[in-house]
């Protein structure tokens, strides 16, 4: 696949993505430990007549017999492998109108094996959801979760992308004019699909899951962390890959990119700047060369030089700086070299938003080699081929304004609307509105929707076991925001973090999957791993892939603050086994 079209595919399957591309990759298969398989207790078909739940709210809409052999779309021209025979359920609850006039409701599908493996996942969703998803689960040990044999749900967080998309209110943002519907979406509808989806368990299966997992990235991720801190009795695993769980915070720096880059393209006197324009701020040339400083600076620091920077924590701004001004223009703005505004805006767009005092309103992000990949581009510039606006800009800022601040406010239905609303967003003024109520808003976005509590007491004492992987080229949610939060955790539980919580740094990866790194790994085996046999990750194989400059190279991904070192007479540099993780 081309970068071009691996970057379509970001963007017209967004949700999917977000969902769960880096949950897993192509590492080596790794079959669960034994648990009694329990085939199901009673037809399919009776389930849609069944009454008696425990939440009188939960209608089920359909209960179908798949044959084995079903495949799914996953994406653009990709299908699932043939899957086994299931029941496939789908339903709503908690119907309602909303205090914006819509009809709500959370829907839900469910796909329950016939050969049950007693296991059970709950996928997590992508970007502003209001999708109910696939309900396949993540790829793991060569395969979905449900081709194993686990049972699956997948929710829209109380919002319909189909019905609840008011044109006059943002369209698919307009349930952020709804008080409820935002408390779903940042929490209230995981804990209800999740007890609709164990009350279905025993009612087709008639017996519990011997384990239930999580497994998310990026508003996924969010989800695995809102449930760890919120319902943190749901789950023995939660794999919560790139948490979104500052979401409202990451969208201020979006909006501070924006602004940051587009001064780089801005015609004098103009009020505003096209967003088709925002690309030509760094041509693909301009960004290689800073791929290059970064390298120069920063990537034999974990006693390598071989494309990834392996010790991100300490590459520091002042020697990629100095590699920048290296790499300067000493006249004219020429291919072979980068403008001294450019140069700026780097620093700047990097270091993090700030307020005119110098206060940080979210994370700065690490200085890595993934910034000159498309991964990174479309959601800071955009594509110029094919032609794709700014993520930030087109989705970032109509979330940022309808969903994450108080009181909600619509844009315009074009990517050029946000745009706009970026450019004018004030860094003294209006990042309060994230932590503001207002008449029918008594609670603020950031405490329905921030998910970045350090107090993990209660998931800790019931033996919960957390992983979580994140790019550390993710150009939406810093890593540093990410290991800034095991820092606080760690220090809460004094010490003890990594006994049941662990942070794995993808060198090169961009948001979820991608970019010049080992992105294909299978995360929730080594949370099953952890869960079911007791063994704590100390490392996590990655390949990197065909598109990447080193396709099949191995790494182990390494348990922060560990990182992967080369061991001395180990012999080819292009294998897992020749590296150990250590400080």
């Amino acid at each position: 696949m081309t970068m071009e079209a691996k970057a379509m595919r970001r963007t017209i399957t967004l949700g999917a993505i977000l969902a769960g591309s880096a949950l897993a990759g192509c590492a080596t298969p790794t079959t669960p430990a034994a648990t009694t398989t329990l085939a199901k207790a009673q037809g399919c078909a009776a389930l849609l007549n069944a009454g008696g739940w425990s939440d009188p709210t939960l209608r089920i809409l359909t209960a179908e017999e798949r044959a084995a052999g079903l495949t799914i779309d996953v994406g653009p021209g990709a299908k699932t492998p043939p899957l086994p025979a299931h029941c496939e359920v789908t339903g709503v609850l908690h119907e309602r109108t909303g205090q914006d006039g819509q009809r709500y409701a959370i829907r839900f599908r469910m796909r329950l094996p016939d050969a049950w493996n007693r296991r059970f996942v709950f996928q997590g969703g992508g970007g502003t959801n209001g999708d109910i998803g696939n309900a396949i689960g993540p790829a793991t040990g060569g395969a979905v979760a449900l081709a194993q044999g686990y049972a699956v749900i997948s929710q829209d967080s109380g919002h319909s992308n189909a019905t609840n998309a008011d044109p006059a209110r943002g369209g698919a943002v307009s349930f952020g004019f709804d008080a409820q519907a935002r408390a779903d979406y940042g929490h209230a509808s995981l804990k209800a699909s999740y007890d609709t989806a164990r009350a279905i368990l025993r009612r087709y299966y008639h017996g519990d899951p011997a384990h239930s997992y999580f497994a998310g990235c990026s508003k996924g991720g969010q989800e695995g962390m809102a449930f760890a801190q919120r319902y943190p009795e749901a789950f023995d695993g939660i794999l919560a890959a790139a948490p979104g769980f500052a979401l409202p915070k990451a969208a201020i720096a979006e909006a501070w990119d924006t602004q940051t880059y587009a001064a780089l393209v801005r015609a004098p006197g103009e009020s505003s700047v096209p967003i088709a324009r925002l690309v030509q701020a760094f041509s693909d040339g301009d960004l290689s060369l800073a791929r290059g400083a970064v390298l120069a600076a920063c990537d034999a620091k974990d006693g390598l030089a071989d494309g990834l920077v392996g010790n991100f924590a300490q590459c520091g701004t002042a020697e990629v700086v100095r590699e920048l001004r290296a790499r300067q223009c000493s006249g004219q703005k020429q291919q072979s070299c980068l403008a001294p505004g450019q140069i700026d805006a780097l620093v700047k767009g990097f270091g993090g938003p700030r307020d005119s005092r110098g206060n940080a309103l979210y994370a700065s992000f690490p200085w890595d080699a993934g910034l000159n990949d498309n991964g990174w581009r479309i959601w800071k510039l955009g594509l110029a081929t094919p032609a794709i606006p700014a993520i930030n800009a087109a989705m970032g800022a109509p979330a940022l304004a309808t969903i994450f601040s108080t009181p909600p406010r619509a844009l315009g239905p074009t990517p050029q609307a946000g745009m706009d609303y970026q450019l004018g967003y004030d860094f003294d003024r209006d990042p309060a509105a994230i932590h503001a109520t207002a008449p029918g808003f008594p609670r603020s976005a950031w405490d329905d929707i921030a998910a970045r509590s350090s107090d993990l007491a209660r998931f800790r004492a019931r033996g919960g076991r957390m992983i979580v992987p994140h790019g550390v080229s993710d150009p939406v949610f810093s890593i540093n925001d990410t290991i800034a939060w095991w820092n606080d955790v760690d220090r809460r539980v004094n010490g003890g973090a990594a006994s049941f919580v662990r942070v794995f740094p993808v060198p090169g990866m961009a948001h979820c999957a991608g970019g010049p790194a080992t992105d294909q790994f299978d995360g929730f085996a080594a949370l099953v791993r952890w869960v079911e046999a007791g063994s704590a990750p100390d490392r996590i194989e990655a390949t990197a892939g065909a598109t990447t400059p080193w396709p099949g190279r191995t790494r182990p991904l390494c348990p922060y603050p560990l990182v992967a070192r080369p061991i001395a007479g180990a012999g080819d540099t292009e294998r897992a086994a020749a590296f150990e993780c250590r400080a």
